[in-house]
């Protein structure tokens, strides 16, 4: 249980009425129970109050609290970032500190002391855990592997060789870093090679040898500190320099990294999207649902890409992107409006034209 004071303090926040009153939660307004405290962080949401029977509201900085048959309030300008702190003081560590009797960890791998791991997980030779790291059940981890302080690495994670992981790290379940990048190579150009370069022109001859020669993946990750990679997400290792993502970077669920990827600092990368190979993304890079950037590509800082959108070229720092393939967003908005204003055009057109009389 937690008092309304403490709450404020440590969101940094006002609040007022009865400071002592203490919760055990959070809930929306209209399913807040007595002990728990209401989220109404908008006006619209003050209506959903009287349905729910909460004593004590996050509130906008405006609100009449008494009115609202409230005995304590707390006051927050930016509701949004008042949830993410409030969440992070109401969860609770994934694992306490502590071995499970059927995790396997090598001699070889150093384990601070408060470092919890789960049950049958398997901790490599020489890998490294810094202080405080939580490792859920069947996690595995790779010779070598090094992970920093503070982390978090949910259920059925696996982190290959070569991975380095900075500190205050989250993984969520079922995310692979550090599996070998897609790269294959035939012993002659192949159709694809052929095709970049001829473009359109002609047939692609087929090839004597199809063979794919694998390529493999040496150069493993880096991940900076704060980051957060979701759950079934990938990064592939590099080639021969690391693949990378930067400080502060948040990755969603079912995000693609290919091999030699290099991800700026404080990017966003939404669900489903992927970077294929050796493309190259800023700091503060925002890819939408479902977005995608070529390879060997450059997007520049603070880009953004919106969803389902498609990157064939480099994008220059700053830009808003959309569409199939993306171009500036004014741009395409007003290429949307001209493709739909066209049946009425060609209908006007047509009524325009005297009869007997074609296009020409």
């Amino acid at each position: 249980m937690l008092t309304i004071a403490r709450i404020a303090e440590a969101l940094g926040a006002r609040a007022e009425g009865d400071l002592s009153l203490s919760v055990r939660g959070a809930a929306e307004p209209g399913s807040a129970s007595p002990d728990e405290l209401a989220i109404a962080i908008a006006p619209d949401w003050a209506g959903d109050l009287a349905r729910g029977r909460a004593r004590a509201a996050l509130l906008w900085p405006e609100a009449d609290w008494q009115a609202l048959g409230l005995d304590a309030a707390i006051f927050v300008p930016r509701g949004r970032l008042a949830m993410a702190r409030l969440t992070a003081l109401l969860d609770e560590p994934a694992l306490p500190p502590g071995i499970h009797p059927s995790a396997v960890i090598d001699p070889g791998a150093e384990l601070a002391e408060d470092v919890a791991i789960g049950a049958f997980t398997v901790v490599g030779a020489g890998a490294v855990i810094g202080p405080g790291t939580r490792i859920g059940p069947h996690v595995t981890i790779a010779p070598g592997v090094r992970i920093g302080a503070g982390g978090q690495i949910h259920a059925g994670v696996r982190i290959g060789r070569r991975v380095t992981i900075g500190r205050s790290v989250i993984i969520h379940p079922n995310a692979v870093i550090g599996a070998d990048g897609f790269s294959f190579v035939t012993a002659a150009p192949s159709h694809v090679e052929l095709a970049r370069s001829r473009m359109a022109e002609g047939e692609i001859p087929a090839l004597e040898d199809p063979t794919w020669h694998r390529i493999h993946s040496l150069g493993g990750v880096e991940i900076g500190d704060d980051v957060e990679i979701g759950a079934g997400s990938t990064v592939d290792a590099g080639t021969i320099r690391p693949t990378r993502i930067g400080d502060g970077t948040k990755i969603d669920n079912l995000v693609m990294v290919a091999h030699n990827v290099v991800v700026g600092r404080h990017c966003l990368l939404c669900g489903q999207s992927g970077v294929a190979g050796s493309s190259v993304l800023g700091d503060r890079v925002v890819l939408g649902g479902k977005a995608g950037v070529g390879d060997n590509l450059v997007v520049g800082d603070d880009v953004v890409i919106t969803g389902a959108s498609a990157i064939h070229s480099n994008v220059p720092r700053g830009r808003v992107m959309m569409g199939n393939p993306a171009t500036r967003i004014d741009l395409h908005v007003e290429s949307y409006k001209a493709l739909r204003r066209l049946p009425r055009l060609l209908r006007e057109w047509s009524a325009g034209v005297p009869k007997g009389r074609g296009a020409d």
